[in-house]
């Protein structure tokens, strides 16, 4: 029943931007915090970006804080990751995650399928 489904990734030149998107279904969006993981090719899959049940709370890897941005609209049970001033090493899997409980250091019971970003010129 619970689903994640990630969109948006795709082939993008450095500088450039994208914007993800992490549709979920099967429970109340606003009663979790959810978290974007990225794993780049031979890497660890790892959590680049948190948002709580409530909009208060927002975490980032610090390789990019600044430039990405972690948003939800509960209304289309949505949550979005705008990823500007892209680099090279952003390129990855990207998945969203939903943690267990409404803060962002709870763990994930649930992730999505994953979307490709690919930075290259």
């Amino acid at each position: 029943q619970v689903q994640l489904v990630e969109s948006g990734g795709g082939l993008v030149q450095p500088g450039g931007s994208l914007r993800l998107s992490c549709v979920a279904s099967g429970f109340s969006l606003d009663r979790y915090a959810i978290s974007w993981f990225r794993q780049a090719p031979g890497k660890e899959r790892e959590s680049i970006s948190c948002i709580n049940n409530s909009d208060d709370q927002f975490d980032y890897l610090n390789s990019v804080k600044g430039r990405f941005t972690i948003s939800r609209d509960n209304a289309k049970n949505t949550v979005y990751m705008q990823m500007n001033s892209l680099k090279p090493e952003d390129t990855g899997d990207y998945y969203c995650g939903r943690r267990t409980r409404q803060l962002c250091s709870g763990p994930i019971d649930y992730w999505g399928q994953g979307a490709k970003v690919n930075v290259s010129s």
